[in-house]
This record gives structure tokens, sequence and C-alpha cells, in this order.
């Protein structure tokens, strides 16, 4: 009789941590999904659909930039960095090549003065803007990745657009708030 109360009561234990462990990793699988948005799709995608893996990825990446300092701008470098958007945002119409070149350029310097990664590795710094603002950085991998001219005009165009809500959110003070519209950016000259 003692042996089966121990039994039942060691298999209701197990029972019990088993619940509360799958629950604590599906509550978590949410939450890296509720702050991570379609970077998290994405990166289970690059993990071909393993959920683990990629939330592995994501929990490391919370762990390495989560506590990042994020640095004020002054109101001139703001206003350099607005000239500077304004200005690629103008080449576009000569040379949508040149005009993506210049944005991601602006983009690596207005990160890394805001305290995200500098030097080369654009992986890491796109990696550290994901975690802040998950919503903005596939715009900046966009624009990166057309500014080799590879695609249609039309894309490229798209690119800068979506890289310009990320723009917005490194040049405000905060976290988000987008101060600047995307609504004079000149349409594609078509398709090249």
């Amino acid at each position: 009789m003692t042996t089966a109360i121990i039994i039942i009561a060691v298999v209701a234990v197990a029972a019990v941590a088993a619940f509360f462990l799958l629950r604590g990793r599906t509550a978590g699988g949410r939450g890296l999904r509720g702050r991570f948005g379609p970077e998290y799709d994405r990166v289970v995608a690059r993990h071909g659909g393993d959920t683990t893996a990629a939330e592995q990825e994501l929990g490391e990446r919370v762990k390495r930039h989560g506590h990042l300092d994020v640095r004020p701008l002054t109101e001139e470098a703001r206003a350099r960095y607005a000239a500077r958007w304004a200005s690629a945002q103008e080449l576009f119409v000569e040379s949508p090549e040149r005009s993506l070149t210049e944005a991601d350029a602006l983009l690596a310097d207005l990160s890394r003065e805001r305290g995200f990664p500098g030097g080369e590795d654009f992986r890491d710094r796109t990696d550290a803007i994901s975690v802040h603002h998950a919503a903005h950085v596939d715009g900046y991998r966009r624009v990166h990745a057309a500014r080799r001219g590879d695609v249609s005009t039309e894309e490229m165009r798209e690119a800068l657009v979506e890289a310009r809500g990320l723009f917005d959110v490194l040049l405000a003070d905060g976290s988000s708030g987008h101060e600047h519209s995307n609504s004079h950016l000149v349409k594609g000259r078509g398709t090249s």
C-alpha cells in the first residue's frame, strides 16, 4: 500500500513538473514571437522550421544585445542624419544603386552612434537591432542586399521606403516614433 502511494505521488509530481515545463516553453515561444514578430518567422524559416533552434538563437540575441546602452543624439547629429537621408532619397532618381549604398552606410553610422555594434559585421549589427527594433530591421537588410542593383528599380524603391522606418526610430529619442513620412520618396523609374 505504501509503495503504491509513493508511486502515485512520484507520477503526480512528474506530471505537474512536465505540465509547467511545457507551459513555460510555450510561453517563452509566444514571448519571443511577440517580441520579434516577422523576425521570429524569418529565423524559424532559416532554421528549416525548427522552432527550438530559432528560439535558442533569438534568446541568445536577447542575452547578447538586450541591455544595449542606447545613446541619445545631439540636435546637430539628428539634423546631419536627416539631411543625409534626404540626400540619399534625392539621389534615388539619378542612381538607385548609389542611393541605397548611401542609405546602407547612413544606417550603419546612425546605429553605431546610437550604441549598436559597429565594425564590419553586418549580421551582428542587424541581430542587435532586431532585439530593439524587430519590426524595422528587415528594411535595413533589404537595402543592404538591394544596393548591388541586382533587383528591379521598384524593389530598390520599396527597400528604401521600408528602411525609412528603421531610420525614423533610430533618429527619434525613444524606441519608436515616426517623425518623417515616406510620401516624398520618388517613385521608381520602372524596372532595371
